[in-house]
């Protein structure tokens, strides 16, 4: 199973309706971008439901709510109001790695603190209606953190654990940590699923041949640089230019449709289009002059252009 990666401001459900739009069948599953508990304000997290109503996500991904948060009451009345709606599964952010996320022990920041994630887990598990997964890191300051909590995350049912191996200070800098992952496999009892660097067909079959038992990938940013990695990975799909600009360009209409200011819509549409570019067989001209465009118009005209020319 290859799994969508949640990542803020870049996967919410417009990305993942053009996506399965271009590519259907391509990803099995993805982790929406994270509700945030924040202080405890389940008000500001029920805002950003519409990113996982169901009825919106028809023609998409299928998706998987997942929470941000450290205060048990309210991920639990979350948790169950999206079971309410029709979600058999939420899943927990033990591993995001901003600072200003981790300084208030939510996140990769809450890793340190066995205790606290033990407090938190006896409170919800009974009380929750659907399943709990779990995203996680190694540790926030050390990968030996992992170490600690896998005798706590045994002691409940959960569906499975995504580990990224990094720690929460590396952000994503730095390599991943495959031995420090490999000696936590034969200690947890979950099903575990394997995120972190996973960017080239290469790539994935390193981490199969090294991790035979690993059954499920989550792609991150491999699918922002590469967006036929999937089915390159599924059926050996070779590069196909006219694909890839053909989904930026729906993916740049679909942003056009936002009602978000102009700016922010260019901002938006330039961003994905640096990630992709690299996978891209063009020319500098060509790439730089998507950048430079002043308008959505002009930017659409840009990539328009671009196909034209192969």
């Amino acid at each position: 199973m290859l799994i969508l990666a949640p990542m803020q401001g870049l996967t919410e459900l417009m990305f993942r309706k053009v996506y399965h739009t271009c590519f259907p069948g391509a990803l099995d599953l993805a982790i929406s971008p994270f509700l945030s508990l924040t202080h405890g304000n389940l008000a500001d997290a029920w805002k950003k439901i519409d990113d996982v109503l169901p009825e919106a996500n028809q023609d998409s991904i299928p998706v998987i709510p997942q929470i941000l948060g450290k205060e048990p009451v309210e991920f639990v009345e979350l948790a169950n109001r999206l079971h309410e709606i029709g979600y058999t599964e939420v899943n927990w952010n033990i591993g995001c790695p901003m600072r200003r996320v981790t300084a208030k022990h939510r996140g990769s920041g809450i890793l340190p603190y066995p205790d606290e994630v033990r407090s938190i887990l006896d409170y919800i598990m009974p009380r929750l209606r659907p399943a709990l997964s779990v995203k996680m890191r190694l540790g926030l300051h050390s990968p030996d953190e992992i170490f600690n909590l896998i005798p706590i995350l045994n002691d409940y049912p959960l569906l499975n654990i995504t580990i990224h191996p990094r720690t929460g200070k590396q952000q994503y800098s730095g390599q991943v940590d495959l031995d420090t992952f490999e000696q936590t496999l034969p200690l947890l009892k979950h099903q575990v699923i394997y995120n972190g660097d996973l960017c080239t067909v290469a790539d994935y079959r390193r981490l199969r041949q090294r991790f035979p038992k690993i059954q499920h990938y989550m792609i991150g940013r491999g699918i922002l640089y590469d967006p036929l990695l999937p089915l390159k990975i599924k059926n050996n799909h070779p590069a196909d230019l006219k694909a890839t600009l053909l989904f930026v360009t729906a993916l740049a209409d679909a942003i056009n449709q936002l009602p978000i200011r102009e700016e922010s819509r260019m901002r938006k549409t330039k961003e994905y289009w640096c990630l992709v570019r690299r996978s891209l067989p063009i020319t500098e001209q060509q790439a730089t002059a998507v950048l430079r465009a002043q308008t959505p118009s002009e930017t659409n005209a840009k990539l328009r252009a671009i196909l034209a020319s192969i």
